[in-house]
């Protein structure tokens, strides 16, 4: 299963793009920061991610602001071309 939930802020966002199959998409570069357990301790966590929305997420994701916090849901994929995965967001809500 690939499912992601990850709080994060809008720290980067480009235009917003068109695909050649003409929906819209929009690339992002979200941040997180948190406290864990792990291996009895606790743990400071800090995550900077690439990201992208299609559609109407991304036209919805375009006219949030920069700085803003959320709680995004998708999938991980590496690009084609690229070495690291990109969440694939298909939904988000206020944190």
């Amino acid at each position: 299963m690939n499912h992601v939930v990850l709080s994060a802020f809008i720290v980067e966002a480009s235009a917003l793009r068109y695909t050649p199959a003409g929906l819209p998409a929009l690339d992002l570069r979200l941040e997180h920061e948190s406290a864990t357990s792990e291996a009895g301790g606790e743990r400071q966590v800090k995550a900077a991610i690439k990201a992208v929305a299609l559609g109407s997420v991304a036209e919805a994701l375009g006219r949030q602001v920069i700085g803003s916090g959320w709680t995004f849901t998708g999938f991980l994929a590496t690009p084609r071309n690229g070495k690291f995965p990109v969440l694939h967001i298909q939904s988000f809500q206020p944190t």
